[in-house]
């Protein structure tokens, strides 16, 4: 009967892949209807060839969790088993399989697609487009994916500090309590695609880490997917200082819209300039999507549509304003201030 052994590395490793009562072997040994077999420092496994291939690579995936200090439970360890018995047969860039329960994550568009792909095949990858078009969404489903299959170690979602228009003047609580506003859209995103203990467990074992653009100077990145957000609000010198963060097994992302700028008159964009500037550099994609690519609630295509194509008003009157004056008020009623 075909058979494999695995080495493992001690009793406390043992138990993390073991599981306790040895829960997390059983799971193995009934998906693949093999026999497995721990014995002091090994794991023997035997039966049908590919049937104990299969398992074998499970084994393997949990081990090398453990070796990267990355959690072990039942739901990583079902989860592989899945991603073995299920591989996927389309082209990579196509889908994203977050093993959550059945939640698949999937390109909508061709422009996400387009996305995918260079989210697959390059190092850097810049990605600007209108609201609403999965920019850092899918940016973050990929991120999470790489993580949970063991190819990068952590994740860091940035954004800059930049208010959209408003002043908020200052924010109460601690130094935590004053950034979340700025950095919420990344935890909403987060939260779409994980549950909340895991995101909780994830943050304090430092797996995930969510930070302003400012607390990236001086870093190198390693083992990491780097993403930053709303790049369209870094200046041209903290654009430069986020890209050169990039150290060995990194990858970095940087989404944004360029029509939706909050800097001061007088700051250029650091995306719109990086894209420029970077555009023949080896190893980077740019992605352009556009209204086509909206996969928000249909009527957010239909505003985009209407920002897009509306006259400017005109300094001191409004288009509602010239409406209501076609159509004055029936006398005796109120007029509103």
């Amino acid at each position: 009967m075909p058979e494999v052994t695995i080495s493992l590395g001690g009793s406390d490793e043992e138990l993390a892949i073991f599981g306790s009562r040895d829960q997390y072997l059983r799971l193995v040994r009934d998906a693949f209807g093999v026999k497995i077999l721990p014995r002091h420092g090994v794991v023997r496994i035997e039966g049908d060839v590919e049937r104990v291939e299969q398992a074998r690579q499970v084994v393997e995936v949990l081990r090398d969790l453990y070796r990267r200090q990355q959690p072990i439970n039942v739901g990583v360890v079902t989860e592989s088993i899945e991603s073995i018995q299920t591989p996927d047969t389309s082209e990579p860039s196509d889908t994203i399989e977050l093993r959550e329960g059945n939640r698949v994550v999937r390109p909508r568009s061709d422009g996400q697609n387009r996305y995918l792909k260079a989210l697959r095949d390059f190092e850097l990858v810049f990605c600007v487009g209108p609201a609403g078009t999965g920019k850092t969404y899918l940016a973050v489903a990929m991120a999470v994916s790489a993580l949970r299959r063991g190819k990068i170690k952590k994740i860091v979602l940035v954004r800059p500090a930049v208010e959209a228009g408003e002043h908020l003047g200052f924010l109460p609580g601690d130094l935590e309590a004053k950034i979340n506003p700025y950095l919420r859209p990344l935890l909403d995103a987060l939260h779409d695609l994980m549950d909340y203990e895991q995101i909780r467990r994830y943050i304090s074992n430092d797996l995930i880490e969510i930070a302003p653009l400012a607390y990236m100077r001086g870093r190198t990145l390693n083992d990491a997917i780097i993403i930053l957000d709303e790049g369209q609000n870094a200046t041209i010198p903290q654009m430069k200082m986020f890209l050169t963060r990039m150290g060995q097994n990194a990858r970095i992302v940087v989404t944004g819209d360029v029509t939706q700028v909050d800097l001061p008159p007088s700051s250029t964009s650091g995306l719109a300039d990086a894209v420029d500037r970077l555009r023949v550099v080896p190893g980077v994609g740019t992605v352009f999507l556009d209204k086509s690519d909206i996969v928000r609630h249909p009527l957010v295509q239909a505003i985009v549509n209407a920002y897009e194509s509306a006259e400017p008003v005109k300094e001191g009157g409004s288009r509602a304003a010239a409406a209501a004056s076609d159509h004055p008020p029936p006398a005796g009623s109120a007029a509103s201030g």
